[in-house]
């Protein structure tokens, strides 16, 4: 094997070992076989080429188009977009699976499904880390620098596993594949000064001389083992030394995910995690799968929300669930915070029984708020201050959720009204003090907004149901879940300038500005109450995330309100005004009482408040809303893939297309010189550059020679070299017409191409070498310019230059 070939296969096998880092991020480690094939296909084509030999940028062509044909071959049509033709297959379906699998990588945790999307965007990932690495390896002999791919590659598997599943073996396989690829290098480097040299054997090298020779006299030590000792024993050092230096933190060796969760049965605390990196992702979701059905005894079902998490902490960069203790699930969860008794005792205890997805792997259980009791298999945890159930950790890297769990709920359906809500004393200090607190960033125009939407409330409830009929109402936002989320200070200040959200920015900002009034606030993440069945059930979709605000009035505790204008998000009744005014808060679309019969339909007459149109009341607008997101890839989508596929495959043809342009310009007008030329040309690209010194007799005798030509092939070659010496020796009226010159130049050409290589012939036909000529005449045109440009404003210097004489000699 050369020392190339043997490049090749350690570059592709550092790739494939350090893609072992990506196994704990999916359930199944199927894809790395087919991540294997596909990635030895690649190499295996690049050897080849490199075997030709063809250019460099050649080589990595041919490398990314079979890889992309391979990557097709497997998982086209995979997405079922339903389109028809090779576009719709190579582009629509293909694309869309990408989609789907960036949807996947957002929605899952970890370790995720293995589903298309992501088995396709890992298998692409490696091929494109192994392009690159093979590329700075082998194309480009630098293997030092094929390092920093394999490193971002295994950067990023460590960071999204949190240092999960045997990590210790990931970065051993990892660092073996890349010792392995630098011993190769190294020794092909050595091989070509010669062979590979290592110690004298003993009794060669006299005692005298102590040339190779050990403590004992021994055999020396070749450098190929000496790097390889240098390589294990920083390999040791790596693993070790972090393990036995408690400052350096817990060592590749130590436990991992300690900050997602608690350890133990007794004791631990839950983490600050932000559970709203996928809800807008899931608000766009295109197959808006099913990830939990519940059924409930509950009157009013369009109260019935599954909370998830509760973020109470906004450092002005995101909010986030702040670090809480965590307990043992009681068998009777204790009284909400701040539940007076009275408000108690107009509750209702109902029962929800909740089946979720396999593919719904929330490791927080969702719930109704506030849950009383919670019946369910398993290792949880409770945190009182958010009644949350967290997972517990069942090993060294895995944590229990709510993946095709079966459980029971028992909720308290709180029934206030808006005096008590009105009539509700101060907070205690405590919670005064923790949820009123705003980071020192928060832009002015936050609370002179608040200020300005609440003024004249003379009570905390009357201000919370301004605000929130100033973002559901009266205030002009929009709700689009395509506008760019953030949930900084400044994204809340954006959005009040904008007016364009989705519920984040709603539930974000109307809980900014609750506690830039004194309102103590935070922000829940859940579901809504989903879509009812025929047979009773309730199904819950992606699409029904969902985040909202949170207020906390003593005696009534946490409360639930809406500022987002969302079709079938459901208003409590507590927020609405008690008497008919002019401007209502905002319509419930679900029945929040128990009638016996349901209302009728709202009108879409002209007589239906614009309010309610927004909102989606009126039936029109909300149809066209989602007839609008689901039409698929429009035709200037597919016709864009297409330009930008022609482009990027015309790219590497453009200098065949200009070579084949030119010769045939130059045989069509019939004239010796352009025939001359384009035979000299033809020389050129095969590698017999032109020689302008040489008479037309002697070049032609030149390409004749160092082109290898045939007697047949020769004499074409000098037939028009002899036109040449006609057309310019011989008197005007003795030059005769040459009908045969185009095809002595065809015949010359096809024996030049015949006399050189496989490479040669390829190199001549994508990559001519007469193809500078192009640059060449760029470059004449642009000192041409220069010169008329120069010549046109040397008037005008003149004349200046004569202006400034006089006024320096006043000087």
């Amino acid at each position: 094997m050369s020392g190339r070939a043997r490049l090749t296969l350690f570059a592709a096998l550092a790739t494939l070992l350090t893609s072992w880092s990506l196994a704990p991020l999916v359930e199944s480690a199927t894809w790395l076989l087919q991540a294997a094939l596909l990635l030895a296909v690649q190499s295996a084509v690049g050897a080849g080429a490199r075997r030709v030999p063809l250019a460099r940028s050649l080589t990595v062509a041919a490398q990314l188009l079979v890889s992309l044909l391979l990557l097709a071959l497997l998982f086209g049509g995979r997405a079922g977009s339903g389109g028809s033709g090779p576009v719709a297959y190579l582009v629509t379906d293909f694309g869309a699976l990408f989609r789907q699998g960036a949807l996947d990588v957002g929605e899952y945790a970890i370790p995720a499904p293995l589903t298309d999307g992501i088995r396709l965007l890992l298998v692409s990932g490696v091929l494109l880390i192994g392009l690159l690495v093979d590329l700075l390896a082998v194309t480009m002999r630098a293997a030092a620098a094929a390092g920093l791919p394999l490193l971002a590659l295994y950067s990023v598997a460590a960071g999204l596993s949190g240092g999960g599943r045997a990590s210790w073996v990931s970065f051993l396989l990892a660092g073996c594949g890349y010792l392995m690829m630098l011993l190769s290098e190294g020794r092909d480097r050595l091989a070509q000064w010669g062979r590979v040299f290592g110690g004298a054997p003993p009794g060669r090298v006299s005692a005298a001389s102590g040339l190779g020779a050990g403590p004992g006299g021994g055999r020396a030590t070749a450098p190929g083992r000496t790097g390889r000792r240098i390589g294990v024993t920083a390999l040791g050092l790596a693993l070790v030394v972090p393990a036995l230096l408690p400052a350096l933190g817990s060592g590749l060796m130590g436990p991992q995910g300690g900050g997602d969760g608690s350890g133990g049965g007794t004791g631990g605390t839950i983490s600050a995690v932000n559970p709203l990196v996928s809800l807008q992702n899931s608000l766009n979701a295109q197959d808006n799968r099913v990830v939990l059905k519940y059924r409930t005894d509950s009157p009013q079902q369009g109260e019935q929300y599954l909370r998830i998490l509760a973020l109470d902490e906004f450092n002005g960069v995101k909010w986030e669930a702040s670090g809480r203790a965590l307990t043992d699930v009681p068998e009777r969860l204790p009284n909400p915070p701040g539940l007076g008794e009275q408000v108690r005792q107009g509750a209702q205890e109902v029962q929800t029984s909740v089946s979720a997805a396999e593919g719904y792997s929330q490791r927080y259980l969702p719930m109704p708020y506030p849950a009383t009791a919670v019946e369910i298999g398993g290792r949880w945890r409770f945190e009182p201050t958010g009644r949350t159930l967290v997972g517990d950790q069942l090993g060294k890297e895995r944590f229990q959720n709510v993946q095709g769990a079966r459980y029971t709920v028992r909720s308290l359906l709180l029934k206030p009204t808006a005096r008590q809500l009105q009539n509700a004393p101060a907070p205690n200090a405590a919670v005064q003090a923790e949820y009123t607190k705003l980071p020192d960033t928060l832009p002015p125009v936050v609370g002179e907004t608040a200020r300005q939407v609440t003024q004249g409330a003379r009570d905390d409830y009357t201000r919370a149901v301004k605000l929130q009929d100033y973002f559901a109402v009266s205030g002009g936002f929009r709700y689009n879940t395509k506008t760019a989320s953030g949930t900084g200070s400044q994204a809340v200040a954006r959005f009040l300038d904008e007016k364009e959200g989705f519920c984040v920015h709603f539930a974000f900002s109307m809980a900014a500005m609750s506690r830039s009034l004194g309102i103590p606030a935070r922000v829940a993440v859940g579901f809504t109450p989903g879509e009812r069945q025929s047979d009773g059930s309730v199904n819950v979709t992606m699409r029904d995330a969902h985040a909202w605000p949170e207020l906390y009035f003593e005696g009534v505790g946490w409360t639930r309100f809406e500022p987002t204008p969302r079709s079938g998000i459901s208003v409590p009744d507590y927020s609405r005004p008690q008497a008919p005014v002019a401007q209502p808060s905002a319509p419930a679309p679900l029945p929040s009482t128990g009638a016996s019969a349901p209302a009728p339909a709202p009108s879409a007459s002209e007589e239906c408040p614009p309010e309610l149109k927004r909102l989606g009341e009126c039936g029109g607008p909300v149809l066209q809303q989602n007839a609008s997101g689901g039409g698929g890839i429009s035709p200037l989508a597919v016709l864009g893939w297409v330009a930008a596929a022609v482009v990027v495959l015309g790219l590497p043809l453009l200098p065949l297309l200009w070579r084949t342009r030119a010769r045939a310009r130059r045989l069509g007008t019939g004239e010796v010189p352009a025939a001359w030329r384009e035979l000299r040309d033809t020389a050129w690209d095969v590698g017999v550059p032109p020689d302008g010194a040489l008479s037309p007799r002697r070049a032609a005798a030149r390409v004749v020679e160092l082109g290898a030509l045939e007697p047949e092939a020769a004499a074409a070659v000098h037939r028009v070299a002899g036109a040449v010496e006609r057309e310019l020796y011989a008197p005007p009226g003795a030059r005769a017409p040459y009908p045969g010159l185009a095809d002595d130049v065809l015949l010359a050409r096809a024996g030049l191409l015949a006399g050189t290589g496989r490479g040669g012939r390829l190199r001549a036909l994508l990559l001519p070498r007469s193809a500078a000529r192009v640059s060449w005449a760029v470059s004449a045109r642009r000192a041409a310019l220069a010169s008329a440009v120069a010549a046109r404003l040397a008037p005008v210097r003149l004349a200046a230059g004569r202006l400034r004489l006089p006024l320096r000699g006043r000087g």
